[in-house]
Formats: C-alpha cells, sequence, structure tokens
C-alpha cells in the first residue's frame, strides 16, 4: 500500500534532493526523476521522512 506523507513543497524538494544524491547515485541520469525520487519517499516510514528532513536541514542540503 502506497501513501504520500503529508508534506510542505519545501520539505518535498529538500527530500527529492536528499533522495537523488544519496540513494540514486550510482543510477543512470534518466532514471533520478522526481517522479522516482517521490515513489521512493512514498515507500518510506513517516519516521523516515522526518528523521531525513532533520538531517537534510541541520546540514543545509538545500543550499548544495
Amino acid at each position: 500500500m502506497s501513501f504520500m506523507h503529508p508534506l510542505k513543497v519545501e520539505e518535498r524538494e529538500l527530500l527529492r534532493k536528499i533522495v537523488k544524491k544519496v540513494h540514486f547515485k550510482h543510477y543512470p541520469k534518466e532514471f533520478c526523476t522526481d517522479y522516482e525520487a517521490d515513489k521512493m519517499i512514498a515507500a518510506v516510514a513517516p519516521e523516515t521522512v522526518a528523521s531525513l528532513i532533520k538531517v537534510g536541514k541541520d546540514y543545509k542540503v538545500n543550499e548544495l
């Protein structure tokens, strides 16, 4: 069962950057789309999403 986490636009953009840089770093460029990142974000637990957002904000990933 898939569900979308209730995220703000800026949180979703931050998570997309994290997923693309960390989880998709060995995938071909054409695979690293927002759609694929959103699928991965939807597949993880809400606790993991909250943790990724916290780490992303702490390390200022959105400024990279």
